[in-house]
């Protein structure tokens, strides 16, 4: 089992969202004695070659004024050649997004993972949201994937909470778990 979690990051919030979402994923491979890896690079590092290789994708950005960076959006158009041959039909794919946004609103953390999921979607992915089930859901679940808020009230830079990244956490884990329930 391989993963490839894929992400960019402004303020390095995004990428420690994604150092723990690879955490739960690789206690996941430990608790079930699965061999395989789990992959954190930024996006503009990600090759054809990674995602091919990958049973699970996760991809993260923050949010820019309400979608996702640029620079996932060209990870998302290389993976583009996938689709005539169907390369990743059947991988399971995971999302997440960190948003800071004024006042109490989402700053477009919505439309964000939407975008991501859309792109999973369109190559035939199976895709996993966040379950109100899981630990952390009522701090960073939304239906549509992990949403991690790291601005503050006036929409500055403000950091992320031990509560979502204990949410990403269990995040990974799901999404690893979903893998090999399908895997089977």
């Amino acid at each position: 089992m391989h993963a490839l979690i894929a992400y960019h990051s402004d303020y390095e919030h995004t990428e420690h969202v994604a150092e723990a979402i690879a955490a739960g994923a690789k206690a996941i491979l430990l608790e079930h004695d699965i061999s395989g890896s789990v992959i954190v690079r930024q996006a503009e590092h990600v090759s054809l070659e990674d995602m091919r290789f990958a049973d699970v994708l996760i991809f993260g950005s923050p949010v820019h004024m309400g979608s996702m960076a640029w620079q996932m959006k060209k990870l998302v158009d290389l993976g583009a050649k996938f689709w005539m041959e169907g390369a990743l039909e059947g991988k399971i794919g995971g999302v997440f997004a960190t948003y800071g946004g004024f006042g109490g609103a989402g700053g477009g953390v919505e439309q964000a993972l939407i975008g991501l999921h859309a792109n999973f979607l369109e190559q035939g992915m199976l895709v996993c949201g966040f379950p109100r089930s899981l630990t952390g859901f009522s701090e960073a679940g939304i239906h549509w994937g992990l949403a991690v808020r790291t601005g503050n009230e006036e929409g500055m830079p403000e950091g992320i909470s031990d509560a979502s990244l204990i949410a990403a956490r269990a995040y990974g884990a799901y999404v690893l778990e979903t893998a090999l329930r399908v895997q089977q």
